[in-house]
């Protein structure tokens, strides 16, 4: 069976990963996507939670586009 390269990509996209981790994907206004970024890494620390931002990209209009990421609880 031959397989693209986009039939892969749209693949591991419907994949969910199980590591562990939860996920919460944004995608705001510039200013606004880092306020909310930095709201978000307030209320679960970096310490406990192992919080990031995982990945960003910048949308046509402007808008940014992000994935923040923390474990589930910080036991």
């Amino acid at each position: 069976m031959v397989f693209r390269p986009r039939d892969l990509a749209s693949r591991a996209a419907r994949r969910k990963p199980d590591d562990g981790y939860l996920r919460e994907t944004f995608s705001l206004p510039r200013d606004q996507a880092r306020l909310r970024a930095r709201d978000y890494l307030k209320r679960y620390p970096k310490a406990a939670y192992m919080s990031a931002v995982e990945s960003w990209r910048e949308l046509p209009g402007g808008d940014i586009e992000f994935t923040m990421r923390r474990l589930a609880s910080a036991d």
